[in-house]
C-alpha cells in the first residue's frame, strides 16, 4: 500500500474527504518522528510500537569492490508488532 492509497482508505473509513485524510497522516507521521528524534517511544496499543535504536559506528564492505569502509554511528528506528496485530495476521 503506497501513501497515496492509505489516504484514500483513511478517508474513506473516517468520513474525511482526502485533504482531510492526508492532513492527518502527516500530523501523523509528524508526530512520530518528533517523538524519535526526542528518544521517545511511541506506544500504540493493539497495533505496535516504534522504538528509537543507536546504531554504534562499525564497519562495512562494499559488495562490488570488497573495500572496507568505516560506517559512522547512527539513529534509527524499529517497529515492535503489537499483540492486536500480531493475532490480526495470523
Amino acid at each position: 500500500m503506497t501513501k497515496a492509497e492509505l489516504v484514500t482508505a483513511i478517508a474513506d473509513k473516517a468520513g474525511l474527504n482526502k485533504a482531510q485524510a492526508k492532513d492527518a497522516l502527516e500530523a501523523f507521521i509528524d508526530s512520530v518522528t518528533a517523538s524519535l528524534k526526542a528518544g521517545d517511544e511511541v506506544r500504540l496499543v493493539g497495533f505496535g510500537s516504534f522504538v528509537p535504536v543507536k546504531r554504534a559506528a562499525g564497519t562495512a564492505r562494499n559488495p562490488r569492490t570488497g573495500e572496507t569502509v568505516s560506517r559512522p554511528a547512527s539513529n534509527t528506528a524499529r517497529f515492535r508488532v503489537g499483540e492486536g496485530l500480531k493475532s490480526a495476521l495470523n
